[in-house]
């Protein structure tokens, strides 16, 4: 199943289409083609991975909500300290709440119950546990889903066009 980057004309990130619906676009010259994999729909039209509208549209910005389950898909499952993957993962705020601390994106991160507790009522730099990636609000819904399309090792030609993202899928 073939996934097509759509890019604004500006070159930000609309969405992501089947392949289908990004070859009518083409046909329709409703976007250009800016990226391929190597892969063939016919001899002499190769088939796309990113495209780009020639138009551009304007998208209204939707906020993401802070809710345990987009932190944790933010951080991909990953505690931020020690980098552990497994159950039992748990939300920590970077300056903790008896100090001021919000609950913002970017005083969200997640981390396991061993660092959680390591860490305690101290800041990152308090108890000399650097965070493995600065949290930071997500740019968009799009931006789950590419990740998770990069951290699959699938549309690798896409990390170019999603400034701000490569950290995060590195993680």
């Amino acid at each position: 199943m073939n996934r097509v980057l759509v890019l604004n004309a500006s070159y930000e990130p609309l969405n992501i289409a089947s392949w289908r619906r990004a070859v009518v676009l083409l046909i329709k010259e409703k976007a250009e083609q800016v990226e391929h994999n190597g892969k063939m729909l016919r001899s002499d039209f190769p088939l796309p991975s990113v495209i780009r509208l020639r138009n551009y549209i304007q998208i209204p910005y939707k906020e993401i909500p802070l809710t345990r389950r987009n932190v944790l898909h933010r951080d991909n499952h990953t505690c931020q300290y020690c980098g552990y993957t497994g159950e039992g993962l748990t939300l920590d705020h970077v300056i903790p709440r008896s100090r001021g601390g919000k609950e913002v994106w970017d005083n969200m991160t997640t981390a396991c119950v061993r660092c959680n507790v390591k860490k305690g009522n101290r800041t990152p730099r308090e108890a000399e546990m650097p965070l493995s990636v600065t949290p930071r609000r997500p740019y968009s819904s799009l931006h789950f889903e590419v990740v998770r399309h990069l951290n699959s090792g699938n549309n690798q030609e896409w990390r170019k066009y999603m400034i701000g993202l490569e950290d995060r899928s590195a993680s």
